[in-house]
């Protein structure tokens, strides 16, 4: 009983935290009954979906732009009527509740027209990653049973055991005015994970239950209502999702370019209220001439922020950097804002409100602050499970582990050292690639560096590094070798030093470890 009353007490907590951030963003105001009526419709029909965020928008403001891409604009109005006819001829095509609609493409209108088209039919949406081989593509096809897959003309080799779309255009001109029939949609989001160190698996992504998520994001990121948000990262990566969702929510116009280009990348950040991007972008933008203006909040994830870059962007353009720390499976970790990367650089920041973080030890227990361990949270947005059997994510209590380790400071602030398993054990002493990674990274000579554990006959494993310069800069192995002696235990010295042209990335800016090779 006593559980049951406290998590009524948690949801109006939840409730009431929310609607104070989306009055603060200015998300609530007065509407016409009509079209407040069309809202809740909307919403009743379709959930905490972008289905319901777009509908909900064509009933409040359908003259409002909704999506600015390479082609042009679309009020919500527009967007509203096209994926009705888009839904209408999926529909003919077998499209509809209980099938999977795959998504593969760069960031332009189809890609966000697709989802809310399926999302109208109750069909599952399939966010495949764009930097995935034509051998994983045909793997998350069969193993899904992808029925419908919209990829743009430059994906080739796709699998036959699937419909193709290139164009949305088409299917929106087949599908002809119609009315779709009115019944709450049920279907969900399936993110793929990286697939940095082996097969990407499908995590099944529920839309929100509740408003609580709203206020854990809004409570540290201050997006306005109605303001353009320019989203660089990839809309099938989670935060790009996330990103869509917010943007949504807020009523806001989505700036999208389906190719990342540092200079184009600043000239809408200086036009938009918010960016939201992932660090190697900020990264490449840095190489640029300084722009004449930039978005009041840049908000960045899917990767780790190097201190360095943090630093150096605050200074170049002031205090509008943001940082969430998270994943596909727990959502968010933590959010650093500008005031917690000035005070403490690399930080993934603080728990934000609603959400629980601990860092335990091997029982399960938490360390005291300072102190390594492994990095679990709790928040309302956990992931429903991976779509592969079997496969699952560690656990602690109603506690999500996220795979890494960490510490908090005496501030509460969280400091990443690495994954759990990328920790190698060189001569039996414990070594940590992260600490390594971060002290090379942080030399001026440097662009960009990964460190990783290879096999060792006499040590069992031993540490490589792999290391990109500065266009014009000189080091060999000694002096990288030198750098991390200086600072660092002896086992924590790369035996191995490989200077690349570039590190091998997915499309949000993960190294992709199984390509690093020595």
């Amino acid at each position: 009983m006593w559980t049951a009353v406290r998590a009524v007490a948690d949801e109006a907590t939840g409730t009431a935290r929310a609607l104070r951030e989306l009055g603060r963003a200015g998300v609530l105001g007065p509407v016409r009954p009509d079209r407040l009526a069309r809202m809740a419709t909307a919403a009743v029909r379709y959930r905490l979906t972008v289905a319901a965020g777009y509908e909900a928008g064509a009933a409040r403001h359908p003259d409002r732009p909704a999506i600015v891409d390479d082609l042009g604009t679309l009020t919500f109005g527009q967007v509203h009527e096209r994926t009705d006819r888009l839904a209408l001829a999926l529909a003919a095509d077998g499209v509809g509740e209980g099938t999977r609609v795959g998504v593969l493409c760069r960031n332009h209108r189809g890609a966000v027209e697709m989802q809310i088209a399926a999302g109208k039919l109750g069909a599952d949406v399939v966010l495949f990653n764009t930097g995935m081989s034509a051998g994983q593509r045909a793997e998350v096809v069969d193993e899904l049973g992808v029925h419908t897959l919209l990829a743009d003309e430059e994906f080739t080799d796709l699998p036959g055991s699937c419909r193709v779309v290139r164009d949305v255009a088409e299917p929106i001109a087949r599908g002809g005015p119609g009315t779709l029939p009115f019944r709450p949609a049920g279907g969900h989001t399936i993110v793929l994970t990286s697939g940095t160190t082996g097969p990407p698996k499908g995590a099944r992504r529920p839309p929100p239950h509740n408003l609580a998520p709203i206020a854990a994001v809004l409570g540290s990121i201050p997006l306005r209502a109605g303001e353009p948000v320019h989203i660089a990262a990839p809309l099938l990566h989670t935060w790009g999702h996330a990103a869509l969702q917010l943007a949504m929510l807020l009523g806001s116009p989505v700036v999208l370019s389906a190719k990342f280009e540092p200079a184009r990348f600043l000239q809408l950040a200086a036009a938009c209220d918010a960016v939201f991007a992932v660090p190697v972008m900020l990264q490449r933008a840095m190489e640029e001439p300084a722009a004449p203006g930039m978005a009041r909040v840049v908000a960045v994830s899917g990767s780790a922020l190097p201190a360095g870059l943090a630093t150096a962007f605050l200074d170049r353009y002031g205090e509008c950097l943001y940082n969430l720390y998270g994943s596909t499976e727990v959502s968010w970790v933590s959010i650093a804002g500008p005031d917690d990367l000035r005070a403490a650089p690399g930080t993934a920041g603080r728990a934000p409100l609603g959400t629980r973080l601990a860092v335990l030890d091997e029982r399960g227990e938490e360390v005291p602050a300072g102190t390594e361990g492994r990095v679990f949270v709790g928040n309302d947005m956990p992931f429903e499970g991976y779509t592969r059997e079997g496969a699952d994510v560690e656990r602690a209590g109603d506690l999500m582990g996220t795979g890494d380790i960490g510490r908090l400071d005496a501030a509460g602030r969280l400091h990443l050292t690495g994954r759990a398993d990328d920790m190698i054990v060189s001569g039996g002493e414990n070594v940590h690639p992260g600490p390594v990674e971060d002290l090379i990274t942080a030399r001026p000579e440097v662009r960009e560096a990964a460190v990783a554990g290879v096999e060792d006959e006499e040590y069992g494993q031993r540490l490589a590094a792999f290391v990109v310069l500065e266009p014009g800069a000189t080091a060999d192995a000694d002096a990288v070798r030198g750098w991390v002696k200086a600072e660092l235990s002896r086992f924590a010295v790369p035996r191995d030093v490989v200077f690349l042209d570039e590190l091998p990335r997915n499309a949000t800016g993960k190294v992709v470890h199984r390509e690093l090779t020595s």
